[in-house]
């Protein structure tokens, strides 16, 4: 890329579109073109089909998604999965017809089977089943790497998929229903300080352990491998080409007991928690192989304490 290539961010509203902007403006591009919903619904193969033949894009960082928690995931099943297939199949391959020189498909590391040997690398996809509370949201983001690993098999493309760990940051989604551990935690946390509670009640045992990474480290994750990575580097045999997505974490993990005692510090709630293992806990542990990130060339750059730290300012800068 180079700084006045037209650089189309899909999903800039969320968690890591947001966090890619804000990367990509700070790296000095400057011809950025975004939509919101209302100006163009990707799950629509018509205003897809337009908006790319119109634009002329030349790079694509695919973070559009409906993306949710246990709860979420678990209760809107054929939502998750139809929108996201919508979403993927009328980008990439519009992506594909237009000429986009470069395309950066976000997944998710759910995409790996429930009990894939720990930590999970690359090599796990497709081994054994999946855990089943999110496998709608999971088979949709599996059919989008491979859909990006055939195009450019067939068609001769340029499409490199990237699996983040479980992502927070400045601009998560604070929901109770529909977010995440992490700011679903921060909230409930919060909010039980301001009024005085003295227990908060977490979901499942406690137990589980997660891997959590800074939305902006993940946003700089994703040029670096767009401004350096392409998929032929990603080809280890050129008799059996699979799984060339790359990882994205910190390689290190702490169970939800934790996570809650660093959040409990940092927003100075003084109570006890109670852990309600009716609820379910969902796998056990996620933990990515970031090795092969490493060897080409990233690590991140923020600790979980300094980034529930930020979060936790501009959560009380928008109450």
């Amino acid at each position: 890329m180079n700084k006045n290539s037209k650089i189309y961010v899909a999903g800039h509203r969320g968690l890591v579109g947001s966090a890619l902007v804000k990367k990509l403006l700070q790296k000095g591009y400057k011809n950025i073109i975004v939509k919101t919903h209302s100006e163009l619904d990707l799950t629509q193969q018509q205003k897809v089909k337009e908006f790319f033949a119109k634009e002329k894009i030349e790079y694509v960082f695919l973070a559009a998604a409906k993306v949710g928690g246990i709860l979420a995931n678990n209760t809107y099943r054929a939502d998750f999965i139809y929108e996201n297939l919508q979403i993927q199949n009328n980008i990439i391959h519009q992506s594909y017809l237009n000429g986009v020189k470069k395309l950066l498909f976000l997944g998710s590391s759910c995409i790996y089977p429930k009990n894939a040997p720990q930590p999970i690398n690359e090599e796990s996809l497709l081994t054994s089943p999946l855990e089943y509370t999110n496998e709608p949201y999971a088979i949709a983001k599996i059919a989008g790497i491979k859909m990006c690993e055939n195009y450019n098999l067939q068609y001769g493309t340029n499409f490199i998929s990237v699996m983040p760990t479980n992502l927070y940051g400045p601009n998560d989604n604070f929901d109770l229903k529909t977010s995440h551990v992490l700011p679903a935690l921060l909230r409930k946390i919060h909010e039980a300080k301001i009024s005085g509670k003295k227990t908060v009640e977490i979901w499942g045992s406690g137990k589980p352990k997660r891997e959590f990474l800074y939305s902006e480290d993940m946003a700089d994750a994703c040029v670096f491998i767009m401004e350096n990575v392409n998929f032929q580097d990603l080809i280890k045999d050129k008799n059996e080409v699979k799984n060339t997505h790359i990882n994205i974490g910190t390689g290190e993990d702490l169970t939800i007991k934790e996570l809650a005692d660093i959040i409990k510090k940092v927003v100075g709630f003084d109570g006890e928690f109670v852990f309600d293992t009716t609820k379910p806990d969902g796998t056990m542990q996620k933990l990515c192989d970031v090795a092969k990130l490493s060897n080409l060339g990233w690590r991140y750059k923020t600790s979980l304490k300094d980034g529930i730290k930020k979060v936790y300012k501009v959560f009380n800068e928008k109450r």
